[in-house]
């Protein structure tokens, strides 16, 4: 490999180290995601069944197998907990930032590579979703893979790096590099690279390592798997939302601000600088890395169904066209910054001002909220003076880092652990299994569910929210236990289900119910 420095790969690789994988014990898993890949790799090590998903003792057919294999095994290396459950994520993240200054320093020059990587680290989607028990760094770090592999002609590799995605998170680990790189042969009128890219040979190493799990899965399950999997999972959710709040064209655009921050104030002059300052050679890998984030925004701004994680696949692609352009400025002193300086100060005095409202509502965290206020502003203002004033584009890249880094050690060390139970039933599975009777019936609202069942390895009756489910279960008078969120419990209508129900324990939105 050419253009690399030994002394960037090792602040790249310390820093990814250190920011991904800080606090990832240090608060319990989130409901309801992360407790569900902590369960299902849990139960197929209960079950010492590696090939079937399970949850609540069932099978069931979210997602393939690759998460919870991962999981398994980090549980098997150090003991079942938080920080076991999110090691995977988290390692995938931190290979996916030393790829990418590996991949981007041969595509386009060392400090390309090295900016590009910083920048990923350090903005605030990537290292969060990093520390999260879920599937999307894994997907992440193969999907990006495959894109590279492309960029640099490497496309055995291209095709075993898709076939690792779809084992990651289904038809989407081929469907996506597959358009981007169609998209971007058509774009450059290079479709005849088509023909080089040994398309069926290709996919027959593709089908090979990709099939075999939902071959089998097929054998052991039937048309459920295939109807369940491949039909609600991946088309319904598509076509029909999950959450109908969410169906919003701009639902992605404070995603974006926040997720790409501290870096966001450079973002769109970025974009433009590679559209309009690339040389020839240049523009044209500049086209795929534009295509692809755009491929990815489109897609899922489409989708009905929209969560904050989906678009995580386009943020390789931003990062290195900011760091492709940090790059250049650092050639190029004599170039106006004026767009750096008022992107920078809208975007840190947007996020200054969205922590001290975050901190409003987390009174718990309002004096640590109000630090990282107060640090976003005044390492802004140096920012801007460093542009401004000095026109140091160097330190200016340095100062964004650290803000990037500062952001996640307050998170995560300050931040997070007080307001915690706000976000995971864990304390209060706690308080259920110590003070109530664990022989009687018991219902768990769906949303608390699967982090229930990994805290107390009880998995009760499950009650969907915004039914009358709870109305039911209330209703009945036989003796039971009721586990569910306040906002849930505040829509009860019939005042007769209330007699005889006894508040065990609330919480932090959460409420243990006694029904007797």
């Amino acid at each position: 490999m050419k253009n690399l420095n030994l002394q960037s790969l090792i602040i790249i690789a310390v820093l990814a180290l250190v920011t991904i994988l800080w606090g990832i014990g240090s608060v319990p898993l989130f409901d309801p995601d992360e407790p569900v890949y902590a369960e299902t790799a849990r139960e197929m090590i209960k079950y010492n069944d590696y090939l079937s998903p399970r949850i609540f003792d069932n099978f069931w057919y979210d997602k393939p197998p690759m998460y919870y294999w991962l999981v398994a095994a980090s549980i098997g290396l150090f003991g079942d907990g938080e920080a076991a459950a999110r090691f995977p994520a988290a390692l995938m993240a931190v290979a996916t930032s030393v790829m990418l200054y590996f991949s981007v320093s041969n595509i386009f020059s060392e400090r390309a590579g090295f900016w590009a990587s910083i920048v990923l680290t350090t903005c605030v989607e990537f290292f969060y979703l990093g520390k999260a028990a879920v599937t999307d760094t894994t997907l992440l770090f193969f999907m990006t893979a495959a894109l590279l592999c492309y960029q640099h002609k490497w496309y055995w590799v291209m095709y075993i790096a898709m076939a690792l995605a779809t084992v990651t998170k289904g038809p989407i680990g081929i469907v996506f590099p597959g358009a981007i790189i169609f998209l971007h042969l058509l774009f450059t009128g290079n479709l005849r690279e088509i023909l080089k890219m040994h398309v069926i040979r290709g996919l027959v190493v593709y089908f090979a390592i990709a099939a075999p799990w939902y071959y089998l899965m097929y054998q052991a399950h039937g048309m459920e798997f295939i109807n369940t999997f491949l039909g609600f999972h991946n088309l319904t959710r598509f076509t029909t939302p999950e959450h109908p709040d969410r169906v919003l064209w701009w639902y992605y655009l404070p995603v974006i601000i926040l997720g790409m921050f501290p870096w966001t104030g450079l973002l769109l002059q970025s974009i433009r600088a590679s559209i309009s300052e690339a040389s020839s050679e240049e523009l044209v890998k500049m086209s795929f890395f534009n295509i692809w984030w755009v491929f990815v925004l489109l897609f899922f701004s489409i989708s009905q169904t929209k969560l904050v994680s989906y678009i995580l696949p386009m943020f390789p692609a931003l990062a290195i066209i900011i760091g492709w352009n940090l790059a250049r400025l650092e050639k190029q002193r004599g170039e106006s910054l004026l767009s750096w300086v008022i992107g920078t100060i809208i975007m840190f005095g947007l996020l200054g001002v969205g922590w001290l409202i975050g901190g409003n509502q987390l009174p718990e965290a309002f004096l640590e909220a109000s630090v990282l206020s107060g640090t976003t502003f005044v390492v802004g203002l140096v920012i801007i003076w460093f542009l401004w004033r000095e026109r140091d584009v160097i330190f200016a890249g340095y100062l964004h880092a650290a803000m990037g880094f500062l952001t996640m050690l307050i998170a995560f060390s300050f931040i997070l652990p007080p307001v915690a139970d706000r976000f995971s039933v864990k304390t209060m599975a706690a308080e259920f299994v110590a003070g109530c009777d664990t022989s009687k019936p018991l219902y768990v609202d769906k949303f608390l569910r699967p982090g229930f069942m990994y805290y107390t390895g009880i998995a009760g009756e499950e009650m969907l929210p915004k039914t009358d489910a709870l109305q039911k279960a209330v209703s009945d008078n036989t003796p039971k236990y009721v586990v569910v969120r306040r906002l849930e419990f505040k829509r009860l209508q019939n005042p007769e289900a209330i007699q005889n129900l006894r508040i065990v324990k609330e919480k932090d939105g959460i409420m243990i119910l006694e029904k007797y």
